[in-house]
C-alpha cells in the first residue's frame, strides 16, 4: 500500500504542485470523463448535486459529501478515499460515479480526529509530511471500526430519499481503505459489493483479515497494482481462492503502479484506471 517508499520514488519523479496541482487534476478529470459530459453539461438538467452531510456512528460524527443526480432513487455507494482523504481529485471521481447512476457518499475515514478536507492534493500531502500527520488517525483503524463505519454509513444512506431501498449498496476503497471495501458486505446486509483499488492489508495473518471474511452472497472486485503484486506475489492467488465461494470475485493485477486509479497520484495511469473503472461499473451493475 501507499507508504514512504512511494513518496521517495515519486520525489525522484519531481513531484510538486506545478506538476500535480489543482490544474493538473482538472485536466486529468476532464480527460477521463465521458465526452458527452463535457459537451452537454450546460444543457443537461440532470446535473450533479452535492451536499455536506454528517451523522453519528457511536464513535463520533462521520462527515462527508453526498453526490446525486435528479430525483430518481439510485443504488447507494460508500466511497472511502485513500490516505490523503477527501480532496478535489476524489470529488471528481465521486461526481463521475453519480453521473453513472449512483447516490455516492464520499466519506471521511479520519472523522474520529478531524473533519473535512485536510490536503488539497497528493502533492500537498507529500510536501506537508502527510504520512506523519495521518499516522495517529490511521492507528485507530481496526476490522471492527471499519465494520462499524460501513454499517453506520449504509444505515445513513438507506434513510435518504435519493437511495433506492430495493437495491444493494456498494463500498469502494483505495490504498489504505481497500480493506474498508472488502469488509463492506461483512459489515451490513444491505452492502452487496466491495471494490478495492490498489488496496493494502487485504491478506494478513489475522483471523479478521479481509480475505478471510468474504461473504458468500456478495460480489467483489480487487484491482492490484503491479508493484504491490511484486512485493506480495502470493496475495492475488490467496484472494482468488478466497473468492471462489462468493457470488463473484474478480481479482486482477493491473499493468500500472500503486495509485494508478487516482487522478492526482503521480502513478495515475489513464488506460488502466479506465479499465478498472469499467470493471467497477460492471460489478455494481451485477451486484446492486
Amino acid at each position: 500500500m501507499c507508504n514512504e517508499r512511494h513518496l521517495e520514488r515519486w520525489g525522484k519523479m519531481e513531484l510538486n504542485r506545478r506538476t500535480f496541482g489543482a490544474g493538473a487534476i482538472a485536466g486529468m478529470a476532464a480527460a477521463c470523463a465521458p465526452m458527452e459530459d463535457d459537451t452537454m453539461a450546460s444543457a443537461d438538467p440532470q446535473k450533479v448535486s452535492m451536499r455536506e452531510v454528517s451523522f453519528p456512528t457511536g464513535e463520533g460524527t462521520l462527515d462527508g459529501e453526498f453526490y446525486t443526480v435528479g430525483d430518481t432513487a439510485r443504488p447507494g455507494v460508500i466511497f472511502w478515499p485513500d490516505i490523503a482523504g477527501i480532496r478535489p481529485a476524489k470529488r471528481e471521481m465521486a461526481t463521475r460515479l453519480a453521473k453513472a447512476g449512483y447516490a455516492v457518499l464520499l466519506a471521511n475515514p479520519y472523522y474520529r480526529d478531524v473533519a473535512g478536507q485536510q490536503f488539497e492534493d497528493f502533492a500537498s500531502f507529500a510536501a506537508a509530511g502527510g504520512f506523519q500527520k495521518v499516522r495517529p488517525w490511521r492507528s485507530k483503524f481496526t476490522a471492527e471500526t471499519k465494520r462499524r463505519d460501513n454499517a453506520a454509513a449504509a444505515g445513513w444512506l438507506m434513510e435518504q430519499a435519493e437511495v433506492a431501498k430495493n437495491r444493494g449498496i456498494g463500498v469502494q476503497g483505495y490504498c489504505m481503505t481497500g480493506g474498508h471495501a472488502l469488509y463492506g458486505p461483512w459489515s451490513e446486509d444491505w452492502i452487496t459489493a466491495g471494490a478495492s483499488f490498489h488496496g493494502g492489508g487485504l491478506v494478513t495473518d489475522s483471523e479478521t483479515s479481509p480475505h478471510r471474511i468474504l461473504q458468500d452472497d456478495a460480489h467483489y472486485l480487487v484491482a492490484i497494482s503491479q508493484d504491490d503484486d511484486a512485493e506480495a506475489p502470493t496475495h492475488a492467488g490467496i484472494l482468488r481462492e478466497a473468492g471462489k465461494d462468493t457470488a463473484g470475485a474478480e481479482v486482477e493485477v493491473y499493468a500500472a503502479d500503486h495509485g494508478f486509479c487516482v487522478l492526482d497520484s503521480p502513478s495515475y495511469n489513464r488506460d488502466e484506471a479506465e479499465r478498472a473503472w469499467a470493471r467497477l461499473l460492471a460489478t455494481y451493475e451485477e451486484a446492486l
